[in-house]
């Protein structure tokens, strides 16, 4: 039964993730329409972009404390129902200022949704299955990511913009009350909340800390070089938006095969699994930065998807096992880092286009993907051992 429980858990919150991420990322497709919509300039329209990050950037910090503190499953209905609301009111925006608020505030409460739901896969599946929750969940939010573009661009091409925010709005709203009606409630794991205390416990912890970085540069390398995909994919081929947007769905359809597979692929390969993604990521980067043709570039976002969620969710799963009684604190340190890393890899990126071609974006991080990976192999190596060794001293014992 439980585990009948968790897989449904499973797939809700993976729905969740899908629809508020995409509600994020469809954004990329409708900058222009807002922008002639509200009488806007383009880059004053972007501004709304800016606004969620930072204020998902923010809260993220505050929500895995709240989450430790008084449930995580409390948190995430929370969070769901107020990031429907806001993603609806989105659609009603009449001005700059109140589009850049409801967006904002949209940013808010997506904040209290993905960080949370790691930490709680992490607490509600064993050491055998929680890689492969977690990297399910990382599937289901970057397909999210990667379809947006083709989602809100072709509701915006047949409608409005409008009706791209309160139709997610609309879906999450529905969502959001069938997980109030079969999540069920975990206790909460402190008695009180300390933020100062919770984060000095986590920031104080070494390996800890360690795996946080790599995974600040694990955003830096995705984050960094998806944002300019879709250019690189437009200047490539001359496809239309619509059908660039289904090429870089191929990016969250590697990520879901990825999820899928880490698990099994990690017992196999074992000590050669991480360097093994690492070097797939590299080949699939470079492939993208070098070549022009439509198959070698789909099969690139394909094996990109693909080698990331193998990278990813291995570097949450043993960070969440670094801080084992705090796992929402920690998902918020690995939350921030990832997307202030995905945040300064946009802005360096930007100024790499700009100077040097768009093709040098994905030539220099294919080599910061294979760095990370194999960095990772090394510490994730060393901790396997740590863990063996403790295991047999205590059989010995």
């Amino acid at each position: 039964m439980k585990s009948t429980n968790n897989e449904r858990m499973l797939l809700v919150l993976g729905l969740m993730a899908f629809l508020a991420n995409g509600d994020n990322y469809a954004a990329a497709s409708l900058i222009t329409s807002m922008a002639k919509d509200l009488n806007l300039t383009v880059s004053a329209a972007a501004s709304s972009v800016t606004a969620y990050m930072l204020s998902f950037g923010a809260f993220t910090l505050l929500f895995g404390p709240l989450s430790d503190r008084f449930g995580k499953v409390k948190i995430i209905n929370m969070a769901a129902v107020g990031t429907a609301i806001f993603s609806i009111l989105g659609a009603f925006a009449f001005n700059l200022p109140s589009l850049i608020f409801f967006r904002a505030m949209n940013g808010l409460f997506g904040a209290g949704i993905f960080p949370v739901t790691m930490a709680l896969m992490g607490e509600s599946f064993d050491n055998e299955n929680r890689q492969r929750a977690i990297g399910k969940i990382m599937g289901f939010m970057f397909l999210g990511a990667a379809s947006a573009t083709v989602i809100g661009g072709t509701i915006a091409y047949l409608s409005s913009w409008r009706f791209v925010y309160a139709i997610y709005g609309i879906v999450e709203l529905i969502l959001a009350i069938v997980m109030l009606k079969i999540l069920k409630r975990d206790k909460p794991v402190t008695d009180k909340l300390n933020l100062f205390s919770s984060y000095g416990a986590a920031l104080t912890n070494y390996r800890f800390m360690r795996l946080t970085t790599l995974i600040f540069f694990m955003g830096f390398t995705v984050f960094g070089c998806f944002t300019y995909s879709g250019i690189l994919i437009q200047e490539s081929t001359g496809l239309n938006v619509l059908l660039v947007g289904l090429m870089l769905s191929l990016f969250g359809l590697g990520t879901v095969f990825g999820g899928r597979m880490a698990p099994k692929l990690r017992l196999k390969m074992k000590k050669g699994f991480l360097v093994s993604a690492a070097i797939l990521g590299y080949v699939s980067l470079f492939a993208l930065s070098s070549h022009h043709h439509i198959l070698i570039l789909s099969l690139g976002l394909l094996g990109f998807g693909f080698s990331f969620v193998l990278l990813q969710s291995t570097l949450i799963a043993t960070a969440q096992e670094k801080l084992p009684g705090m796992t929402g604190t920690a998902m918020s340190v690995v939350s921030f880092n990832f997307f202030l890393g995905g945040a300064l890899g946009t802005w360096v990126n930007g100024m790499v286009m700009k100077k040097y071609g768009i093709e040098q974006i994905f030539y220099h991080t294919s080599y910061m993907m294979l760095t990370v990976g194999i960095v990772a192999g090394i510490f994730i190596s060393r901790f396997e051992m740590r863990k063996r060794q403790g295991a047999f001293c205590v059989q010995g014992n």
